[in-house]
């Protein structure tokens, strides 16, 4: 069982009151919603206190949803935005105000489209100058594609899903080797998040094992949090909360470094409070 405060460094949530985009990329199942109080009784159920919230792409660069969840929360949520290379400093800012800690770009269905766009890098430099992170989604070689983009920019990384490596590629593969590289120079988070996202098994999702440690070795456990993705978008077939959490028992056995994934880490790097 967690022990209270501890922070689920991923996860999206869904309003109804909030209309999705026109040109959304997907629109998810009903059974892969939930509402930011459904979101708060999972926490509380599995003994968090707090959550990081990831914009979701259905609502597009209205980041809406998540702000009102964010300003609901009395402090026990903030935010990754979708944000629009065409932003303005005072929009950011408002962001900012708002309790959001960063942005997301989706390597993975958009390739190095968002890090190339008419008013990217200056978007990239205010972001840098904010302190916020770059949250990055990306598989396989995405990094390796994206590395000369990212490394110009210079804006802190965070990514999500430890880069859902290609497992039957093994640890060598190229686009995990970018991961463990950033990792060593310090400057990037990951999130020991979605297992089942990159595993070729059913739970408890074995074959993770290896790249997970391989990213702690990496990243150290100070540059670590974890994150449960819920409410498990876009899975064709059934994920709980619960079981995915008992991964990572398996992969940090030691309570200390449990706690810094799961508190010390993302309370600093996010700035919540107990």
């Amino acid at each position: 069982m967690v022990t209270s405060p501890a922070v689920d460094s991923h996860a999206h949530v869904f309003n109804k009151k909030f209309s999705f985009a026109t040109d959304a990329h997907y629109i998810p199942d009903e059974n892969q919603q939930g509402s930011p109080t459904e979101f708060m009784d999972v926490l509380h159920a599995h003994g968090f206190s707090h959550g990081l919230l990831t914009g979701a792409l259905p609502y597009g660069f209205d980041n809406s949803c998540m702000l009102d969840a964010i300003k609901n929360s009395n402090g026990h949520f903030k935010g990754i935005a979708l944000v629009s290379p065409n932003v303005t400093e005072k929009e950011l800012t408002a962001l900012n105000d708002a309790g959001v800690v960063g942005m997301r770009i989706n390597l993975m269905f958009y390739g190095n489209k968002e890090l190339l766009e008419p008013g990217a890098e200056r978007m990239l430099a205010m972001i840098k100058e904010m302190g916020w992170f770059l949250q990055i989604h990306c598989e396989k070689d995405n990094l390796v594609d994206a590395e000369d983009l990212l490394r110009k920019a210079g804006v802190r990384m965070m990514i999500d899903h430890f880069c859902r490596p290609d497992i039957p590629a093994g640890v060598n593969n190229p686009g995990f080797q970018k991961l463990l590289e950033f990792g060593r120079e310090g400057n990037t988070v990951v999130k020991l998040s979605g297992p089942f996202r990159s595993s070729n098994q059913a739970y408890p999702y074995l074959d993770v094992d290896p790249f997970v440690a391989a990213v702690v070795d990496s990243f150290t456990i100070d540059n670590c949090v974890w994150g449960s993705d819920w409410p498990f978008v876009l899975m064709d077939r059934r994920v709980d909360y619960g079981p995915p959490l008992t991964c990572l028992e398996r992969w940090l056995p030691d309570p200390k470094d449990q706690r810094k994934v799961l508190w010390d880490n993302p309370s600093k790097f996010f700035g919540f409070k107990a």
